[in-house]
């Protein structure tokens, strides 16, 4: 599916969860789920993505989704990795608020409620603040700290805690946002660019009691990488001649001001530049230049062939008041 479902039976809540071989945690996750949500005065649902796990973890899910039909179990072919499995959940949740967790119980979902309230005054985007983590401070910690307030330097959006998957969000705020790569840790900051209203509350974080974790220090080449594409796609996804154009001119202009001079000395001074490294590196900028110019012209016709062929604006409207929309 391409779209958030357009299902007519909505229901107010739905609960995205991703699902890697946590099967010693399912029942636990299923009971305290159930206990938390009956709590709500909301009708609700369960999508448990099983991201293509290699222990019992299937048959867990699809005990769950026999016992009560809230709870939906998803298979996907293969493990496509978390942000993908984030994504086929959300393609099929009906509900108006979507929340998102992970499945090893570290996120409490007696937190749920806590998140909705933040929500009902006007956000569309609540994320999770794991203020005091049940985790190795070395090499979980630090990288996280170190990951959140480079993320929130380079979007502008300010979050103590991109990390923790604990979010809820407006079904609409959704729509906006594609996620690919390791971006589901991104979705705040592409839903501020969409337009969407940010907020941030204080949650509970528990010690891993069963499986192990998924997590470790290779992602944070990956997610460095994710928030080079994030930041280009706020600052410059429909005008990427700005920051192409804008190095090409810089590197042409040194390149040219290094030949000019190199020329001047030639002709007033009679300098040898057959063996001067300069007038080497001079040619090499002037081209670099004009190649990063050229990008720049050749990624704005991609932006308009994608925002044009698809009809996408480059704008959200929040809403509309006047008479025929009343």
């Amino acid at each position: 599916m391409d779209e958030l479902s357009d299902s007519h039976d909505k229901l107010a809540v739905s609960v995205v969860i991703p699902v890697y071989n946590e099967e010693e945690a399912i029942p636990h996750l299923c009971d305290a789920l159930a206990g938390a949500l009956e709590e709500l005065d909301r009708s609700w649902e369960v999508l448990l993505v099983d991201d293509g796990s290699s222990d019992g973890s299937p048959e867990r899910l699809d005990e769950a989704a026999a016992r009560d039909p809230r709870f939906v179990a998803i298979h996907l072919r293969r493990n496509y990795g978390q942000t993908a499995a984030m994504s086929a959940g959300f393609d099929h949740a009906r509900g108006d608020v979507i929340v998102a967790m992970d499945a090893d119980l570290q996120n409490d979902p007696a937190d749920i409620p806590k998140l909705l309230a933040k929500l009902d005054e006007g956000y569309d985007v609540v994320s999770g603040w794991r203020r005091h983590r049940e985790d190795n401070w070395l090499t979980r910690v630090l990288p996280s700290r170190i990951a959140n307030w480079l993320i929130s330097w380079s979007t502008g959006v300010r979050l103590h805690d991109y990390g923790c998957s604990l979010k809820a969000y407006r079904r609409e705020i959704l729509r906006d946002v594609r996620l690919y790569g390791e971006m589901h840790r991104f979705i705040p900051a592409l839903a501020y660019w969409a337009g969407g209203s940010i907020a941030e509350v204080e949650v509970s974080h528990q010690p891993r009691r069963w499986g192990s974790s998924k997590y470790g220090l290779g992602r944070i080449t990956r997610v460095f990488l994710d928030l080079l594409t994030v930041k280009f796609l706020l600052s410059y996804a429909t005008r990427p001649i700005q920051v192409f154009g804008k190095w090409g001119l810089v590197m042409g202009f040194i390149g040219f001001a290094i030949a000019l001079w190199l020329s001047i000395q030639k002709v007033f001074y009679g300098a040898e530049l057959a063996n001067r490294p300069a007038l080497l590196f001079a040619v090499l900028l002037m081209l670099v230049g004009l190649q990063f110019i050229t990008m720049g012209l050749l990624a704005e016709l991609q932006a308009r062939t994608y925002y044009e062929a698809q009809r996408k604006p480059i704008y959200a409207v929040r809403a509309i008041s006047d008479g025929r929309h009343a």
